[in-house]
């Protein structure tokens, strides 16, 4: 693995680490960067294919949609409907006629690329705003005790520590694919993306799984054997699936990378695919099955 990828995912992991424990305004900064990156990227990729989005409203009502979620998450949803509504509305009155391309490809940039990453600060917000001890409802402990041994870490918001344990669990699946997939890796898992394994996707899965079961335990959630198998089963499927779904967009664009801005990584989708889909999925498992379990 080049030292550049390696330099590269270490500072991504530190900025991810620090941004996610200071929550409140500060992780919604971090999330709208990554979201109006990830959102260029994308619409590049609708461009190669002779596609005229409407990029900018997109990503605008993008960014409004993070700022709704933090203020306010009960709103957020009544966001997509009269975002989607804009979209069609300036579309409908440009002076080239738009296609229907055009007006899906529009949609699926907000949702894709917008919405389903809001519920990472949905997640991070969940229970938050009791222990937030700076300005614009950050966190910063006074004393790492409090989040570095068990009895204060099951005492910390559900937002923080499931952000953190997801992240782990992603992290997990995509250390145990990729080491596995390489070196044992011997049964193609799909033509979309060549190079992952059956071996590969399998570990990753396992390696989540793992994860999940000791942040289970650590956390003392409810039946925590059941708990965590089933939550790292859901983070490690959702992971593979986001990764597959860039993989093909990319492949239909006749691209290799979404961009260049990460040495050793490519764009920003490619760091974040595994991303997209496990945010939503987290956040109802904690807040619909995860309370009923309790």
């Amino acid at each position: 693995m080049p030292w550049s990828r390696i330099i590269s995912g270490i500072v991504a992991i530190a900025l991810a680490l620090t941004a996610t424990l200071l929550g409140g305004w500060y992780f919604t900064v971090a999330i709208a960067i990554v979201v109006f990156l990830g959102q260029q990227e994308y619409f590049n990729l609708v461009r190669a294919r002779g596609i005229a989005p409407a990029a900018k409203t997109t990503i605008l009502v993008s960014q409004i949609l993070l700022a709704i979620c933090t203020l306010d998450s009960s709103l957020a949803d009544a966001v997509m409907p009269i975002a989607g509504t804009l979209i069609c509305f300036y579309l409908l009155f440009q002076p080239q006629l738009a296609t229907i391309a055009d007006i899906s490809a529009s949609i699926m940039g907000l949702f894709y690329v917008g919405y389903l990453p809001s519920y990472w600060v949905r997640l991070r917000n969940l229970d938050s705003l009791s222990i937030s001890n700076l300005p614009f409802g950050g966190y910063w402990p006074s004393n790492w005790n409090d989040v570095l041994t068990q009895g204060n870490l099951t005492a910390l918001p559900q937002g923080l520590t499931f952000t953190i344990l997801t992240f782990l669990c992603i992290w997990a699946a995509d250390i145990g694919a990729y080491v596995i997939g390489k070196f044992f890796g011997k049964t193609r898992l799909s033509d979309i993306s060549p190079k992952k394994t059956v071996e590969g996707a399998v570990f990753g899965i396992t390696g989540s799984v793992i994860v999940a079961l000791a942040g289970a335990y650590f956390l003392d959630l409810p039946h925590y054997l059941i708990t965590g198998s089933a939550l790292g089963l859901l983070i490690g499927i959702a992971s593979l699936l986001g990764d597959l779904t860039e993989s093909m967009l990319k492949r239909d664009a006749g691209v290799k990378d979404s961009g260049q801005l990460i040495p050793g990584h490519g764009g920003i989708l490619d760091r974040t695919d595994s991303y997209i889909f496990t945010a939503p999925l987290v956040y109802y498992f904690v807040t619909l099955l995860l309370s009923k379990w309790a």
